[in-house]
């Protein structure tokens, strides 16, 4: 049997210390198995943020936001991890980040989906559950939860 080496690895990011560290992981895995690797940040799109009294923002300048957001959170994960003789990409995803996450990976037929795992409360996770929680349920891709 031969050993297992991933060609394609997607890494989830969302600028926090847990996703940078697990970034760090995909992209050693990336060099050492000269994998592709993607890295791909997911913005939930606000649901009532604007109040319960207040009209909806209008769609470009929410737009705007989200990219802004995502821009920055793709910067920060870029200069944070050591990418040198890493082919990798970043990708902007905007939805629900766990289903987002799951289906980026199978369309690109990965090997392997790298998250960092949440520090999610109690109550949060008994209500919404973690990202890396759901993904561990739902993907299709073999899921590496870093601490």
């Amino acid at each position: 049997m031969e050993p297992w080496s991933p060609n394609v690895i997607v890494a989830a990011t969302d600028g926090s210390d847990q996703s940078l560290r697990a970034a760090n992981a995909a992209a050693a895995l990336a060099r050492t198995n000269d994998a592709q690797l993607f890295i791909v940040t997911v913005v939930r799109p606000p649901e009532g943020w604007w109040g319960i009294v207040g009209a909806p923002p209008p769609a470009e300048s929410l737009g705007n936001a989200l990219a802004d957001a995502q821009r920055v959170v793709l910067e920060k994960t870029v200069q944070a991890v050591d990418l040198a003789g890493v082919r990798y990409e970043t990708i902007e995803e905007v939805g629900d980040p766990a289903n987002q996450l799951a289906a980026f990976a199978e369309s690109r037929n990965a090997d392997l989906l790298v998250i960092g795992q949440r520090g999610a409360g109690l109550v949060e996770r008994i209500m919404v559950g973690s990202v890396a929680d759901r993904l561990l349920h739902i993907a299709k891709t073999p899921v590496l939860v870093v601490p």
